[in-house]
C-alpha cells in the first residue's frame, strides 16, 4: 500500500479540501489528508500525508511555517484580508519604514494573538467564521503563539510585504492587523504564500497539476520526513517485530520523549512512546 509525504504547490483559489480530493483520487483506495490548511486565498506549501503516513499528520502540523504575506494598509475588512468587504479609512497616517520597524518588533517572540473572527475556532461546538457569517457576535480569547521572524521584505505605502517564521496556531491576518493597529491604523492582507512547513520547502514543492499515478512514487517523500524532529533510533528485526504485536522493546541510552524508529533501511516504523522501563509503539506503521 502507498504511504508517505507530498511537499505540494498549492494555487491560490482552490481549497485544501480540494487538493486533498485530487490526491485522494490518485492514491485510492489509500488515504489522503493535509497537514495543516491554507485558506482559499493563500498559495504555496501544503503538505499532504498519504494512506499510513496519514497518521503523522499531527506532527506536520506543529512544524514551523514559514511565509511571505503583503497587507494594504489604511483598510479593514471583517476578515482582516481582501476576501470580505474593505473599507477605506478616513484620513489614515502613512507610517514610516522605521515605524513599522518597530511595530514589528514589538509582534516578535512569544506573544498572546487574538484569532480573526472569520477563522475555524470552535466556539460552543460552532466554527467561528459561521456565527460571523450569520451575523453573531463572536469573541475569542488570545492565545499563546511564537513569532521567530518578522521581516519587511518591501514597503511601498500602501504594500507592505512581511517574511514571517511562525509556530503552529499563528493567524498571519492577524500579525497584519496587529502591526497595524500599533501604528494606528488598519490593514488587510491581499496574499499570502507559504514558504515552508519545517523541511517541506517551496523550492521543492511539486505543482499539483503535474501530479500523475505514473509519477507519484518519484515525488512521494518518506514518513520519516514528518517526524524530521524526533531523535531516531535503528530498530533490529526482532525489535520490529515485537513493536508489530504491540509489544515492548528495551532500548539504552535514548532521550526520554517520543523517537522515530526505523529499520536498518532507515524506514519509519513506528513512533515509540517510553512506558516504564520499555518502550512501545504509540504509532506504528507496519503490521
Amino acid at each position: 500500500m502507498i504511504c508517505g509525504v507530498l511537499n505540494l504547490h498549492k494555487p491560490a483559489g482552490m481549497t485544501s479540501r480540494r487538493v486533498v480530493d485530487v490526491v485522494a483520487r490518485l492514491v485510492r483506495p489509500a488515504r489522503a489528508g493535509h497537514a495543516g490548511t491554507l485558506d482559499p486565498l493563500a498559495s504555496g506549501v501544503l503538505v499532504v500525508c498519504v494512506g499510513r503516513a496519514t497518521r503523522l499528520m499531527s506532527y506536520v502540523q506543529q512544524m514551523r511555517k514559514q511565509y511571505r504575506a503583503c497587507f494594504l494598509l489604511g483598510r479593514s475588512s471583517p476578515t482582516d484580508d481582501v476576501e470580505g468587504e474593505v473599507q477605506m479609512l478616513a484620513s489614515p497616517p502613512v507610517p514610516s519604514r522605521e515605524d513599522i520597524e518597530r511595530a514589528c518588533a514589538v509582534q516578535r517572540g512569544e506573544i498572546l494573538q487574538r484569532p480573526p473572527v472569520f477563522s475555524a475556532i470552535k466556539v460552543q461546538g460552532h466554527r467561528a467564521y459561521r456565527l460571523a457569517r450569520a451575523g453573531e457576535t463572536v469573541e475569542l480569547a488570545a492565545r499563546p503563539v511564537h513569532v521567530y521572524g518578522l521581516e519587511i521584505c518591501r514597503y511601498d505605502y500602501p504594500e507592505l510585504e512581511l517574511a514571517i517564521e511562525c509556530s503552529a496556531g499563528t493567524y498571519v491576518r492577524a500579525l497584519g492587523r496587529d502591526v497595524a493597529e500599533a501604528l494606528g491604523t488598519a490593514a488587510v492582507m491581499s496574499s499570502l504564500v507559504r514558504t515552508a512547513v519545517g523541511p517541506f520547502a517551496l523550492a521543492e514543492a511539486v505543482p499539483l497539476e503535474t501530479l500523475r499515478v505514473e509519477t507519484l512514487s518519484q515525488v512521494l517523500r518518506p514518513p520519516r520526513d514528518a517526524v524530521a524532529m524526533l531523535p531516531r533510533v535503528q530498530l533490529t528485526p526482532g525489535q520490529i517485530q515485537r513493536i508489530q504485536h504491540g509489544q515492548g522493546v528495551q532500548l539504552a541510552g535514548c532521550p526520554q520523549g517520543e523517537l522515530a524508529a526505523c529499520n536498518a533501511a532507515g524506514e519509519l516504523v513506528a513512533v515509540l512512546r517510553p512506558a516504564g522501563q520499555m518502550w512501545r509503539a504509540h504509532i506504528c506503521l507496519v503490521g
